[in-house]
């Protein structure tokens, strides 16, 4: 009996020890109220963001942090973005704060897109009044400011770190910015293959559009510029696709298979219908697409292009050689 008395005793100071243990690993590192800044990126791990805090000194225990975000199931909660975190808030103070509103936010805009998907990814990820999330901007809503001022193919893609009250018009001011320090580097290419600026974005949207791994998108510069130097159609689906617009059935700006009345649609972004480049760029293209412009070789022997349904590409010297693709690689 004795003994059954003893055990209790020692588990119940054991359980109050390790309570204690527990709590003091979950408190605040110090009294300190200052604030710093903690960044989460997009795609952290709960251990990632522990490493970091701990870094900065703002906890005790990286495991103690993960195992209170886990069985808290506050983990799932966490956002990307930037915050402000004192050495004075416990554990379970910094996940409701790294749960809650950023002071900024991550926002991601991808290569290739037009300016109205970026709009869109933009509200939602910035829910102002700025940006208003009940207006659809899928629908072309002209009365967005980003719309209005932003212009196609001058609009950066990349990751962004914006606060939430960033403006629309801060918004294409910074992304015009990034893509004048890209393209700084860029133009002495540009101009040595006699292309203007806008000449060569123009190139490098459809490019973005038409190929996708660095050394295609290379060869399609090419056979492009050199189809554009000798004076003939680019026959580029992409314009095409810019010209249709959103299709409401796919919800995408980019309809996935083109009909042969498709290819007619009068347009002066019709690259089958028009030589030339289409009046403006049809997309915001990435680092790799101007790149690949700016690397281009006119002197290319190939003229046609074709990627078929696995993915690889295939160049032909004459219109009969690619036809021959087309028919052996479905």
């Amino acid at each position: 009996m004795k003994k059954i008395i003893w055990l209790t005793i020692i588990s119940i100071v054991a359980f109050f020890l390790l309570k204690g243990w527990w709590s003091s690993q979950l408190a605040a590192v110090s009294l300190d109220k200052s604030s710093q800044t903690f960044i989460i990126a997009k795609g952290e791990s709960l251990t990632q963001i522990g490493n970091k805090l701990k870094k900065q000194n703002l906890i005790r225990n990286l495991w103690a942090f993960v195992i209170f975000g886990k069985q808290s199931a506050m983990s799932a909660k966490i956002q990307a973005g930037t915050f402000k975190i004192a050495a004075s808030f416990s554990v379970p103070e910094i996940f409701k704060v790294i749960t809650g509103q950023p002071v900024a936010f991550w926002v991601t805009l991808i290569e290739g897109w037009r300016a109205e998907e970026m709009a869109d990814e933009l509200s939602l990820k910035l829910k102002t009044q700025s940006f208003d999330p009940e207006r659809s901007l899928r629908a072309q809503d002209k009365s967005s400011m980003f719309l209005k001022l932003a212009k196609e193919g001058y609009m950066f893609p990349d990751t962004y770190l914006f606060p939430p009250d960033i403006t629309q018009e801060q918004i294409v001011q910074k992304l015009r910015e990034t893509f004048d320090q890209k393209y700084k580097e860029l133009k002495p290419k540009f101009a040595s293959l006699g292309l203007t600026q806008d000449e060569a974005v123009i190139l490098a949207s459809i490019v973005e559009r038409e190929a996708r791994s660095e050394e295609v998108k290379t060869r399609v510069a090419s056979i492009l510029l050199k189809r554009y130097k000798i004076g003939m159609g680019l026959n580029a689906d992409a314009t095409v696709q810019y010209a249709l617009g959103y299709q409401q059935k796919e919800k995408s700006w980019w309809k996935r298979h083109l009909s042969k009345e498709d290819l007619k649609i009068d347009s002066a972004y019709n690259t089958y219908l028009h030589a030339g480049l289409p009046p403006t760029p049809i997309s915001n293209p990435g680092l790799v697409s101007l790149k690949a412009v700016a690397n281009a070789d006119p002197s290319t022997p190939y003229l046609y292009y074709y990627h078929d349904s696995k993915g690889n590409s295939h160049y032909a010297k004459t219109l009969d050689e690619h036809n021959q693709n087309v028919a052996n690689n479905p």
